[in-house]
């Protein structure tokens, strides 16, 4: 029997993720001498704004970016999704992803992978290489393939995460547990970086944790933090110089670098209950005054939200109270888009765009998702709270998700109209 040799290719692929870093902080930073490295960087290269996925929110991004699809498509339209035919609502996991993924199709090439706290990839399933699940992993043994590896992560103190219940109530416990985060997620870069790889990818999650809980630490120069928001982000700035230079040893090529956000960030002015907006509007009502869940909805209801800025009609034969027929749909929609478009706060308009669902969702699964994504004004934090009574009011979160201000850096220029699922494409070229 002929041996069928592993076809290599002629370089490697590097990607590094920084989850919720806006393309406008990392130009700010670059060019203020906080990211020296990054700096550099954008002298040698082009640093794309990009789009984000829709919604903005990391379950559906990154695997837009490691799908290289929409959700008609893959499949994930949200952090939450109903389960088929109810009002149920269930956390759509790894497994549940319909499309192949970047490590999938390189495996098949029979090309190795080592992927490093990648959002949206647990529990971990089979890969040609290491994966290790990031945010929303749960259980650290689910969270690895192989298993093998899961007793020497453990042994480096691995943490998936940050510990965002021990922050809410002391802001200042953040920085203990980003300094714990990090600190393992560089030992398993150390240790994996080793081994056997044609494609590696780390991914930096406690920036979106940080910005989220103190935003203003950035912003606000006199802030307590804002130095040890700068020596965070100078800390960023020499892992993607230790890691771009041992790639380099590797006789590897910038031009086969990357380094990505999956959406931006700003602060928060005031958050946007839009199933209150609903409820006002006459849209959307309830069987109780207080009610629990979805399930309280009653058969008056015409349409409701989910986090963040998802609306769904409540279709017939889709829900079990579903009212509207699919006739009505196009004038419902235009209808609730043109009143959301007028929605103000003090003066200031509160949404940018509606988007229709065939606008931004194609194939098989789009029957499954939104009838409407909502895209705020930067400063409108958009919710899908049942509880509210009031359209607007605060949280302790200090700063929001932005859709349009996600960034890409690569050594060549891809236009200025890229969003986060071409970058599939534009790695696997790469490695072909």
């Amino acid at each position: 029997m002929a041996i069928i040799k592993k076809s290599r290719p002629r370089r490697k692929v590097c990607v590094v993720g920084l989850d919720g870093v806006p393309h406008s902080m990392l130009l700010n930073l670059a060019k203020s001498g906080a990211m020296s490295t990054v700096s550099r960087l954008l002298d040698a290269g082009h640093l794309h704004r990009m789009k984000a996925s829709l919604p903005e929110i990391s379950a559906v991004s990154w695997t837009n970016f490691m799908t290289g699809a929409n959700p008609g498509t893959h499949g994930i339209f949200g952090f939450t999704d109903f389960k088929p035919g109810t009002y149920d609502l269930r956390i759509p996991n790894f497994l549940d992803v319909k499309s192949d993924t970047i490590w999938d199709q390189l495996g098949k090439r029979g090309l190795k992978s080592i992927v490093i706290n990648q959002p949206s990839t647990y529990p971990a399933r089979r890969v040609n290489g290491v994966l290790i699940s990031g945010f929303v992993a749960v259980d650290l043994s689910r969270s690895v393939f192989p298993q093998s590896y899961f007793s020497t992560l453990e042994q480096m103190g691995y943490q998936i995460d940050v510990d965002s219940g021990k922050v809410v109530d002391n802001p200042a416990v953040l920085w203990q547990e980003i300094s714990k985060t990090m600190a393992s997620h560089q030992k398993a870069l150390n240790y994996f970086w080793e081994q056997d790889w044609d494609y590696f990818e780390f991914v930096i999650t406690c920036t979106d944790r940080l910005h989220h809980f103190l935003w203003s630490a950035y912003e606000d120069t006199s802030h307590p933090f804002h130095q040890y928001f700068l020596d965070f982000y100078q800390q960023i700035d020499r892992i993607i110089g230790k890691i771009l230079n041992a790639f380099k040893k590797m006789n590897e090529s910038e031009e086969n670098f990357f380094i990505l956000s999956d959406h931006g960030f700003t602060g928060i002015v005031q958050e946007v209950y839009l199933n209150a907006w609903l409820a006002q509007n006459g849209y959307l009502s309830f069987n109780t005054p207080e009610p629990r869940s979805l399930n309280d909805i009653s058969s008056k209801t015409v349409a409701f939200a989910l986090d963040p800025n998802r609306i769904y009609l409540n279709l017939k034969n889709k829900f079990p109270r579903g009212r509207v027929e699919k006739s009505e749909r196009k004038k419902l929609r235009e209808e609730i888009a043109e009143r959301l478009k007028k929605l103000e706060y003090n003066g200031r308009r509160v949404v940018r765009q509606v988007f229709m669902a065939e606008e931004v969702y194609s194939g098989r699964y789009t029957s499954r998702g939104p009838d409407l994504i909502v895209v705020s004004e930067p400063g409108f934090d958009l919710k899908g709270s049942i509880r509210k009574k009031e359209v607007f009011g605060r949280s302790y979160l200090q700063g929001m998700h932005t859709w349009d201000d996600a960034f890409f850096w690569s050594t060549e220029d891809h236009g200025p109209d890229l969003a986060i699922e071409n970058l599939a494409g534009i790695i696997l070229k790469k490695l072909k």
